[in-house]
C-alpha cells in the first residue's frame, strides 16, 4: 500500500487549467483517468486525509504510485481525451458500464454489391446500417421473416450466394418468394439495392408513407380487376402491420430520441437506455457499474453518454437525448454530441407529458436491473473475496493474491510437449492474458525441467519489460508516444508486463521446487509459489516437507482447483492441436513451391501419397497445374522421403492411412490451426489416446 504523500506533486506544480490526468500503479499500469476544469483544484481533492475519502477512492490513491496530467485548451477537448484514454488503457478504477451480454442488432450490409440482412453483434462496421439493439436474436428473426415477404432482400451467407450463382439454382427462400434471388439474375444489383434501401427506410421508422403507397397500389389493382396482385398487396400490408405491432407507439410520430435512466446506491449504479425511432421503441440495453468515488447522477450520465456515442456518428446520435440529470457543466457535452451527429442535439430532462411518462418506465427498468444484479452478484462477490482471503492465510501471504497465474505441462507419451499459462484476476478468468508455450530446451518427457523452463522464460520477459521501462524516470522512452510504455513495437499490449502475486503450478513438490528455483535464479523474491497435486488435492509450498491441507469445504481450495483445471484444459487443447497437425503432415509439405491447392489436387488425383510415390513423372504431369519441372521436383522429394510408419488406433487396433485425401480443414494463414484463449477443446483425432486412461497428460 502506497502513501499518497510520496508521489504528491509539489505546490504550484499543477496548472490551474482544463486537462486530463492519469494515476499509475508501481508497474506503470494506468489505473484511473479523469478530467477537470481546473487540474489544480481537482487533484488536490485526492491528497487530503485518507479518512475523508470515499472507500474506493482511498483504495485507488493507495494503489497508485504516480500521477501525471495533460493540459488541453477546452473542456470539450478534455472530454474527448478522457474517452480516448479510458478506451486505450481500460483503467480498473474508472466508471465503465459493461453489458451483461452482447446485444444483437439487425444489420443491412449496404457496403456490399448485393446488400444482406442479418443479425450482428459486437463492433460496428463501416458501411453497414444497424437497427436495435434488441433484447433477443429471435425477435429480430421474427421481424425479418415478416418483412421479407414485402422486401425480399438477400439473407444468405457469401458461400451460399456464390454456390447458387455457380449452379444457377436459388436457395429455398428464392423459391418461396422471400428472396428476390439476385444470385441467379432475377433482379439486377441496382434493383436489389433499392429493395434493401426500402427495407432500411421501413426499419428506420418511415412506415406510414410506405403502407399508404401499398394501399393505393392495392386499390388500383382491384379496380383493374387484377385480383391476385391485389390479394398479394393486401397480405403484404398485413405483414407490415404485424411487424409494426411488435413495437408499440410510445411518442409522437417521427420522434427520434434516446432515453437514459439511472438507478444507484452508494456502491453501484445501473443504467437503462431506450432507443426510440419514429415514435417506437426500436431497442433497449442496460449497463451496471461500480462506483469508484463519490460521483453525482450527472457524472454517471456523462460517462454513459461517452460510452453510448463515443464510436457513433451521424444519425446514430439522435436529435434528442432525455436524461434524469444533466452533466455539470452541460455545454461541453452538448457540443461534443453535436460534433458526433453533425448537427444540434437537445440534451434535457423531460418535465411532463408522454416523454416524462416513458422516462418513468425506463427508470423502473433501471431499478429492477440494479436489484437483479445485486441479487446475482452478492453471493458471488462474497465467495470470491473469502476464497482469496483463505488462500492468503493458508500460504502466509501479506495480502490477498489479486492476480494468480497457473502453469501446466501437457504431452502425449513425451511427444508434442507444451505448457499453458492461465490468469485469474480478483478470482475471475482473464482469458485475454492466457498464453501457451512450446518446450524448446530439450526433447522428451520431463515435467520438472519443462516447468523450470516455462517459469524462467515467462519471468525473463517480465524482467526485460521492467528494465526497459525503468530506464527512464517517467517510464517513457525518448521518441515514444504517451501511453506506449506498456506496448510492444506492433502496438499490442506487452504480454508479460505485469507480475502475479501468486504462481500456481499443476503438480507436487518437485514441480514447485522447479518453479521456485527458476524465480531464485532470476532474483525474484516477491512472488509466492505453490502447487496443487491432483491425487489428494494437497497444496505444496517451496521448502516444506509437508503439504498444506485445506478443508474440502474451503472456498480457497475450490478457487485453486478451478485455476488448476483451467490451466489443464488449456494445455491439453493446445497439445491436441499440435498433435493433429503432426498427424496431418505429408511429404509434400517439403516440396518447394508446392502450395496447398496443388497438394490437394495431387492427392485427389492419385488417392494417396503412397500411389503418388509410385507414379511416373509423366503421370504426375497429368494433374492440372503441374509442369515438368514441378513434377520432377515432386518425384525427387518423394523418392528421398522415407515412408512414414502407419498410425494405429489404440482403441480398435485399426491401421490408419493419414496419407489419403484429407478432409477440409480450417487453418490460419501461417498453417497453425487457430486456438483461442479459453476456447472449447477441439475433438481428439481418431485413434488418439484419452487422457483418462493415463496416456495423455
Amino acid at each position: 500500500m502506497a502513501d499518497p504523500s510520496s508521489y504528491r506533486p509539489k505546490p504550484g506544480q499543477i496548472p490551474d487549467s482544463p486537462g486530463v490526468y492519469k494515476f499509475r500503479d508501481e508497474h506503470r499500469r494506468v489505473i484511473y483517468v479523469g478530467k477537470a476544469k481546473s487540474l489544480r483544484q481537482r487533484l488536490a481533492n485526492y491528497f487530503q486525509d485518507l479518512a475523508g475519502l470515499h472507500p474506493r477512492t482511498r483504495t485507488m490513491v493507495t494503489t497508485a504510485a504516480s500521477v501525471e496530467w495533460t493540459v488541453v485548451s477546452t473542456e470539450v477537448e478534455a472530454l474527448q481525451l478522457e474517452y480516448s484514454w479510458i478506451k486505450e488503457f481500460d483503467p480498473r478504477f474508472n466508471v465503465k458500464y459493461r453489458d451483461d451480454k452482447s446485444y444483437p442488432y439487425l444489420a443491412v450490409t449496404m457496403n456490399e454489391e448485393y446488400p444482406r440482412v442479418q443479425v450482428m453483434r459486437g463492433q460496428k462496421r463501416k458501411g453497414v446500417r444497424y437497427f436495435g439493439p434488441y433484447g433477443h436474436a429471435w425477435a429480430i428473426r421474427d421481424t425479418v421473416d415478416l418483412l421479407l415477404r414485402v422486401f425480399p432482400v438477400r439473407t444468405c451467407s457469401a458461400g451460399v450466394f456464390k454456390n447458387a450463382a455457380r449452379t444457377g439454382r436459388p436457395c429455398l427462400l428464392g423459391y418461396i418468394g422471400k428472396c428476390s434471388a439476385p444470385c441467379v439474375g432475377r433482379v439486377s444489383a441496382e434493383e436489389h439495392r433499392e429493395l434493401a434501401e426500402d427495407f432500411s427506410d421501413f426499419m428506420a421508422g418511415r412506415t406510414g408513407t410506405y403502407i399508404r403507397r401499398l394501399e393505393q397500389r392495392m386499390t388500383e389493382a382491384a379496380e383493374e380487376m387484377e385480383y391476385e396482385r391485389a390479394a398479394r398487396l393486401r397480405d403484404d400490408i398485413e405483414a407490415l402491420r404485424k411487424a409494426m405491432e411488435k413495437s408499440a407507439v410510445v411518442l409522437a410520430d417521427a420522434t427520434d430520441a434516446d432515453l437514459i435512466a439511472v438507478a444507484e446506491d452508494e456502491l453501484e449504479a445501473a443504467v437503462q437506455i431506450f432507443h426510440v425511432r419514429g415514435g417506437r421503441v426500436r431497442g433497449q440495453r442496460g449497463w451496471v457499474t461500480d462506483k469508484v468515488e463519490e460521483v453525482t447522477t450527472g457524472a454517471l450520465v456523462e460517462h454513459a453518454l461517452q460510452q453510448l456515442y463515443g464510436e457513433e456518428k451521424g444519425d446514430s446520435v439522435p436529435k434528442e437525448v432525455l436524461v434524469p440529470a444533466l452533466p455539470d457543466p452541460v455545454e461541453p457535452v452538448q457540443e461534443w454530441l453535436a460534433a458526433r451527429r453533425g448537427s444540434g442535439v437537445s440534451l434535457r430532462i423531460p418535465q411532463r407529458g408522454d416523454k416524462k411518462a416513458l422516462m418513468e418506465t425506463v427508470e423502473r427498468n433501471a431499478q429492477h436491473s440494479l436489484v437483479l444484479h445485486k441479487t446475482k452478484r452478492a453471493s458471488d462477490l462474497t465467495t470470491r473475496s473469502r476464497a482469496l482471503e483463505e488462500i492468503a492465510e493458508a500460504l502466509d501471504l501479506d495480502s490477498a493474491p489479486l492476480r494468480i497465474e497457473c502453469y501446466d505441462i501437457s504431452h502425449l507419451q513425451g511427444d508434442d510437449v507444451v505448457a499453458s499459462m492461465v490468469v485469474f484476476e480478483d478470482g475471475l478468468q482473464r482469458k485475454s492474458e492466457y498464453r501457451r508455450f512450446q518446450i524448446k530446451g530439450f526433447e522428451g518427457q520431463d515435467d520438472v525441467r519443462s516447468m523450470h523452463e516455462v517459469i524462467g522464460r515467462r519471468f525473463k520477459r517480465y524482467i526485460a519489460e521492467k528494465e526497459k521501462t525503468g530506464e527512464w524516470a517517467d517510464g517513457q522512452e525518448p521518441g515514444q508516444e504517451p501511453g506506449q510504455e506498456l506496448k510492444d513495437d506492433d502496438g499490442r499490449p506487452k504480454r508479460f508486463a505485469y507480475p502475479p502475486q501468486l504462481v500456481v503450478v499443476d503438480g507436487g513438490q518437485p514441480q514447485v521446487a522447479a518453479a521456485q528455483r527458476a524465480l531464485d535464479e532470476l532474483g525474484i523474491d516477491d512472488i509466492a509459489v505453490c502447487g496443487l497435486a491432483k491425487r489428494l488435492e494437497e497444496v505444496w509450498v517451496p521448502g516444506e516437507d509437508d503439504p498444506v491441507i485445506l478443508p474440502r469445504t474451503s472456498e480457497g481450495l475450490y478457487l485453486l482447483q478451478r485455476v488448476r483445471d483451467e490451466a489443464h484444459r488449456f494445455a491439453i487443447t493446445y497439445q491436441r492441436v499440435k498433435r493433429a497437425k503432426r498427424f496431418r503432415a505429408s511429404p509434400l509439405d517439403d516440396v518447394p513451391g508446392l502450395g496447398e491447392t496443388r497438394k490437394q489436387a495431387l492427392i485427389k488425383h492419385f488417392g494417396s501419397v503412397k500411389k503418388l510415390r509410385s507414379a511416373t513423372i509423366d503421370q504426375i504431369r497429368e494433374v492440372p497445374g503441374i509442369g515438368l519441372k514441378t513434377a520432377e521436383t515432386i518425384a525427387v522429394a518423394l523418392a528421398q522421403a522415407a515412408p512414414a510408419a502407419p498410425a494405429v488406433n489404440t482403441a480398435t487396433g485399426e491401421i490408419m492411412d493419414y496419407t489419403e485425401a484429407p478432409q477440409d480443414t480450417a487453418d490460419t494463414q501461417d498453417g497453425e490451426p487457430e486456438t483461442r484463449a479459453g476456447s472449447p477443446g477441439e475433438p481428439v483425432a481418431a485413434g488418439a489416446p484419452d487422457e483418462r486412461r493415463g496416456q495423455e497428460k
